[in-house]
């Protein structure tokens, strides 16, 4: 019977506990696992050397430090830095003191051709290689890569697929094709390898503009609001502030931008813009949101209609205006029975879209309507007056009404 397997090491959940038993701890970060060479779908029969990369905590004790290996929830005998492995299995590494390592999936293929993919995490602006492989390295002819079932590269030869700057729309599922000659053929056949999903992360999400406050000045504090993905902490973003199309700051380190008061009552029409240094990756915030509850305590400038109904917008999809375009409405050029223009004035002065403008037209409508019926009404009673015709010059032709007679007349 085969000795039975060592549990895994059971690391304190807090500095205060090693303290309570005489060590000093120093708080780490958990280690990196990688793979050399750095593909985690293999033949079977190869091999791949891990290595957890971390630095060992300082501990007052006489033990050496040792690296712990994991294959799923087994403990591996080995305590060294680096580890070869040819087994299928999700592999982990610690030090102690510091958390368990992201794991790493290994797949052994007994297939004649695969698809290899690279086994970090890809991000968005990060480059993206995938590389089809034939058994014993054999060579490969007509080579085509598919993404989500479309042809989207093709090689003569054997050649690898790379995405310079990886974008969202590059995740999904990979395949790659070619000709090669195996073993008990005369000629070379085609060969699919299995499919392997790629996902391509978030850098760092879509920013947001905020407002964080005012300035001495009086002016409002806009920050644009994001922060890279916590693996990749180290890359620095800058900043770019807009209103409408029209760029107030260009990119700079900066995240916050001061806004003049007079400015500040236009605030819905302010947008923002974060990018990394190189501009491989480049991410526009929605319009200014404008809300009374956006400085606590302190009165804000009167919004704006839209800022009023509180939309967020799209950049793309807002049209750019004028501050100081009037919306004028315009009524037919006519005369009026009383001989004086219709009050043009009133429906001009309306806004469009306003509630009321309806009634009004409706109501200068009808009143129009009543003056013309009385100017018709004058005029068809002066026409009878003036043009009414004597019975002796009226024409005998235009005679209608009969004209009784009696016997003794």
């Amino acid at each position: 019977m085969p000795p039975p397997s060592a549990p895994p090491m059971q690391v304190p959940s807090s500095a205060s506990q090693l303290q309570a038993q005489g060590k000093l701890v120093t708080t780490l970060e958990k280690p990196v696992l990688t793979v050399h060479p750095p593909w985690v779908t293999i033949f079977r029969g190869e091999r791949v050397t891990l290595h957890c990369e971390g630095h060992h905590p300082l501990l007052l004790e006489l033990r050496p430090v040792r690296t712990l290996w994991y294959r799923g929830h087994l403990l591996l005998p080995s305590h060294r830095t680096s580890l070869e492995v040819q087994a299928p299995g999700t592999y982990r590494c610690q030090t102690r003191g510091a958390p368990v390592s992201d794991p790493v999936h290994l797949s052994v293929s007994d297939d004649w051709l695969i698809l290899q993919a690279p086994y970090l995490a890809v991000f968005e602006g990060d480059p993206l290689v995938l590389r089809c492989r034939a058994r014993a390295d054999r060579p490969l002819q007509r080579l085509h890569f598919y993404h989500e079932g479309r042809a989207v590269r093709y090689f003569r030869a054997g050649a690898n697929y790379t995405v310079t700057q990886a974008r969202a729309g590059d995740s999904g599922h990979y395949q790659c094709s070619g000709t090669m000659r195996v073993p008990a053929e005369t000629e070379s056949v085609p060969l699919f390898s299995a499919k392997v999903a790629v996902r391509v992360q978030e850098l760092f999400p879509t920013p947001v503009l905020r407002v964080k406050g005012r300035s001495p000045a009086g002016g409002l504090v806009l920050r644009c609001d994001t922060r890279p993905h916590p693996d990749k902490r180290e890359v620095p973003l800058q900043f770019a502030f807009y209103q409408y199309s029209r760029a107030l700051r260009p990119f700079h380190w900066a995240p916050e931008h001061v806004v003049p008061a007079p400015d500040a009552q236009e605030l819905d029409s302010f947008w923002c813009e974060a990018a990394t240094a190189t501009r491989s990756v480049r991410k526009r915030s929605p319009w200014m949101q404008v809300s009374n509850a956006a400085l606590p305590g302190d009165e804000m400038p009167t919004p704006t209609p839209a800022a009023a109904r509180g939309a967020v917008k799209s950049p793309s999809k807002k049209p750019p205006r004028s501050r100081w375009t009037a919306v004028v409405s315009t009524v037919p050029n006519t005369i009026s029975a009383t001989g004086r223009a219709p009050m043009a004035g009133a429906l001009a002065c309306t806004p469009q879209g306003h509630p009321g403008a309806l009634s009004t037209d409706l109501a200068l409508l009808l009143q129009q309507m009543r003056e013309l019926q009385a100017f018709l009404s004058r005029v068809l009673q002066e026409i009878g007056a003036t043009s009414h015709p004597e019975p002796s010059e009226t024409p005998q032709s235009l005679q209608t009404t009969p004209v009784l007679t009696t016997a003794g007349s």
